[in-house]
């Protein structure tokens, strides 16, 4: 219980010093102070209780008909507080939610903690944890954060109040003894909410724990409904649906099965609360019924102090009535302070390999040994030295570890050892698998960019240059672009050529001084690859390529090929050297 109390003290730190979040608690206070006033109003209605039904039994129509009055000021101020405190509650959420997304998009953002989270695989949808645990935490969290202070406030009212209503005392005999209780309805409402607590804690327990599981099985099925998204023509062509069919349904039984251990246990729960929250509003009348039938009450007393007794209860009774919102707000808390602190300890993660930044015009690997992620080796560089300006081909047979080496280099990958320098140029990785972020194709084309940072007409030259003229007209015709790749992982229409073609723009746009290139031109055929290596190279003069390759990468120049062979040994040799025919541009009419 201490662990979840600092975590959720934690998040909420997070959300205050966060954007707004300041702003945020200001209001909070605000909704709190409000929440006292709204105490006050109800002990103003619980002191009419005794006005008006004194009135009733005296047969006195001129009180009764002014307490009626007094009833509805008191429940205007009563309903206008409250609309007012739940606006405001809802301004802080969405500010702290703010506040607390942007915490965890800069915690899994930052030190490329996506990608070392994703290949650990002790983090299941963080996607969810971001967009809905945020959420629920601090709605959860403002409710029943305020409901605890609130509570404990009217309490304190209340029972004083209680105490000074109940001046009677419960007088019987047992077994020939005489036992007096003084101000027993004060000693019976905290007996009463205790017994009902323990056991709404014993019969709900398992709640947590279930809500948990129920919100990860939940994003599972989701993730698997956007992952068939992502792969519409792959599971087209193959005809998947069936296939795919069957996953789904596997992932959303899962989730039946979870609900229905989840309502049974709230139904076990709701046999206990749903008869206790019925019967909260009669036990007082119940208790204080000896006094009024001794004549030690009137009825307006009796209603004012079954009042005050029923308030207290409800107030003792918080734990009963939001036991399954408590539940779900620990699950949560758990779920998103885990996901944070993971991302935490990633940005505290060092990489085996020695990682150096130069100030020369080089990329050298000294003893470099690159593992699985179980140890064994896939790559061995005893020594690798490229200069400024070369062209590298790395060649190797599938599974050798090509794409794991450049993502050494990258400082991604962390298993392995030895020395890696690099200079402070900024590198270009492009790995297998392009990237097409929402928007259209000239963001997607000089991603990371702002495509406004480019001058008019150039966006468009350049994808001309590398191919999308041809049968592509109408995507360039009229800037800007049609948002094909918005709501999609990738836009309808793009062959994997033409996403090839894509990159290769992207290149042109980042005019990098060292690029890194993982199987560019793998969907293009041999013509269209060297056509588009000899505009990289006119280009680009000055830029260092490293591209890893099935087919030697005709039309970047004098080639040094590093071989990473299948026996994890590489050789590092110059590529049989014949002249390379000058660079020419494509044309562009």
């Amino acid at each position: 219980m201490i662990r979840l109390i600092r975590e959720m003290a934690w998040l909420v730190s997070l959300a205050v010093k966060g954007p707004g979040g300041k702003v945020g608690l200001a209001v909070f206070v605000g909704v709190f102070l409000l929440n006292i006033v709204s105490i006050q109003i109800n002990l103003k209605l619980i002191a009419w209780n005794a006005s008006f039904y004194d009135a009733l039994q005296k047969l006195d129509a001129g009180a009764a008909v002014r307490q009626v009055g007094a009833f509805f000021v008191i429940i205007g101020a009563s309903a206008s507080v409250f609309l007012i405190a739940s606006y405001l509650r809802k301004i802080v959420q969405i500010r702290w939610r703010r506040a607390l997304t942007s915490a965890s998009l800069d915690r899994w953002l930052a030190h490329k903690n996506y990608w070392h989270l994703a290949n650990d695989g002790k983090i299941d949808n963080p996607d969810q944890r971001i967009a809905d645990d945020c959420r629920i935490f601090v709605e959860k969290f403002t409710q029943e954060g305020l409901d605890v202070a609130g509570n404990i406030i009217a309490l304190f009212s209340y029972v004083t109040l209680l105490w000074t209503l109940s001046t009677f005392p419960l007088a019987f005999t047992i077994a020939g003894t005489f036992v007096e209780i003084p101000r027993y309805m004060v000693w019976a409402a905290p007996i009463y909410v205790a017994i009902g607590s323990l056991m709404t804690h014993v019969l709900g327990r398992p709640l947590k724990r279930l809500s948990f599981e129920q919100q990860k099985r939940e994003a599972d099925f989701r993730f698997s409904l956007v992952r068939m998204r992502e792969a519409s023509d792959e599971v087209a062509l193959a005809g998947g649906e069936a296939a795919e069919r069957r996953q789904f349904e596997g992932r959303f039984g899962r989730i039946i099965d979870n609900w229905r251990r989840l309502i049974g246990r709230e139904f076990v729960l709701g046999l206990f609360t749903r008869p206790y929250m019925a019967t909260v509003l009669r036990i007082p009348l119940f208790l204080a019924l000896p006094a009024f039938l001794a004549g030690k009450l009137t009825l307006g007393g009796l209603m004012q102090i079954a009042n005050a007794f029923s308030n207290v209860v409800t107030t003792l009774s918080w734990f009963i009535f939001s036991y399954r919102d408590l539940a779900e707000l620990a699950a949560t808390t758990s779920r998103l302070s885990h996901f944070l602190r993971a991302a935490d300890a990633q940005g505290g993660h060092r990489s085996a390999f020695e990682h150096v930044r130069t100030a020369g015009d080089s990329v050298t690997l000294r003893e470099v040994i690159v593992r699985d992620p179980e140890g064994r080796v896939l790559v061995h560089l005893p020594d690798l030295h490229i200069t400024r300006g070369e062209c590298i081909w790395l060649s190797g047979v599938s599974g050798v570890g090509k794409s794991t080496l450049l993502k050494a280099i990258a400082g991604l990958w962390p298993h392995g050892e030895g020395r890696i320098a690099t200079p402070l140029d900024a590198p270009f990785f492009l790995s297998q698998r392009p990237y097409l972020p929402f928007g259209d194709l000239a963001a997607a084309a000089v991603y990371p960019n702002d495509p406004r940072e480019f001058p008019p007409g150039w966006i468009e030259n350049v994808l001309a240059k590398v191919g999308f003229k041809v049968g592509l007209a109408h995507r360039l015709g009229s800037p800007p672009f049609a948002s094909e790749t918005e709501h999609r992982d990738k836009p309808l229409g793009l062959s994997g050529g033409e996403m090839q073609r894509l990159m290769i723009a992207r290149l042109l746009a980042m005019r990098p001084n060292w690029a890194f290139l993982d199987e560019p031109t793998s969907a293009l055929d041999a013509q269209a690859e060297r056509e588009l290596f000899l505009l990289l190279r006119e280009m680009l003069p000055l830029t260092t390529f490293v591209v890893v390759a099935h087919r030697e990468p005709a039309g970047l120049g004098p080639l040094r090929r590093v071989d990473l062979a299948s026996d994890r040994q590489p050789s590092g040799s110059l590529s049989t050297a014949r002249p390379q025919e000058p660079a020419v541009g494509l044309k562009t009419a």
